[in-house]
């Protein structure tokens, strides 16, 4: 990726991808939280489902409008918000690095992308670039748009294998929407696991971690604003099972702990912004 001091020499860029579905309306949000951006060299993917007229319609003229935007169609066998993700992963140019939000998320600030891109570059000059950088995400209330509650993974540094698989044992999880996927990552793994509607991208950071000499660099900077929009009462019940399954999947017999570790963390979390 180029520092912004020499953005020409080199051409890796970020990849943003947004799965939607009729969501049009919070799209521009999203959009102009990146066109101010003093980075410029980001690219936005829209991986659309089946979507009305009205919907296909925006994304059109946005891409019109904008040459960092393009969008598709997804691919119907490859159905939900993560089979639109893994279109994305196929999208990715060899040296992207690469971001998934959702049309409800928006850049934290201007110099957001910026900072990022300064990091790697500090990384990179130290022959340490990593295979994950982890930000940290802020969620905003649904109906009044306050900031709420934060989502971090672990302090500011650079984790081995073993100290990141630690922290995902203890119940840390990386928040996607606030994490850049490398391309070093991408060849160890390179899609969501089927099977997973809500939790794949937990399973995906679980599965890395079983891959030696994996590089997780944690980054101090509030990346991303994210709607907090809650679930319904099925939807928890199967992101719990999806969870167990995928701690299962890592852990073995040993899933229970950072189960609960998890979810611990998620109450101390909103209690402590409540």
């Amino acid at each position: 990726m180029p520092s912004p001091q020499n953005s020409g020499s080199q051409s890796s860029s970020l990849l943003i991808v947004v799965p939607t579905l009729n969501s049009y309306s919070l799209l521009p949000r999203l959009l102009g939280s990146l066109q101010q951006q003093t980075w410029p060299h980001w690219q936005l993917l829209f991986i659309d489902g089946a979507s009305g007229a009205q919907h296909r319609h925006w994304l059109e003229q946005c891409c019109m409008a904008e040459s960092r935007c393009r969008w598709l169609r997804q691919d119907p066998v490859d159905s939900g918000i993560f089979g639109a993700m893994n279109q994305g992963f196929a999208e990715a140019a060899l040296d992207d690095w690469l971001m998934f939000w959702g049309s409800d998320d928006w850049a934290a600030g201007p110099v957001v992308l910026a900072e990022v891109v300064a990091a790697l570059a500090r990384a990179a000059s130290q022959d340490n670039t990593p295979d994950l950088l982890v930000c940290r995400g802020r969620y905003a209330e649904g109906a009044t748009g306050a900031l709420a509650r934060y989502t971090v993974f672990q302090a500011d540094g650079m984790l081995s294998t073993g100290a990141y698989r630690r922290a995902l044992f203890l119940g840390s999880t990386p928040p996607h929407q606030a994490t850049l996927i490398g391309p070093a990552a991408r060849r160890r793994l390179a899609c969501y696991s089927p099977g997973f509607r809500l939790s794949a991208d937990l399973d995906y950071f679980l599965r890395l971690s079983c891959h030696p000499g994996l590089r997780v660099q944690c980054l101090d900077l509030e990346l991303v604003h994210m709607a907090d929009s809650g679930l319904s009462g099925q939807q928890t019940q199967r992101r719990l099972k999806e969870v167990r399954h995928a701690y299962s999947r890592a852990f073995g017999w040993r899933w229970g702990f950072p189960f609960v570790a998890r979810y611990l963390r998620r109450l101390a979390s909103l209690l402590y912004w409540h």
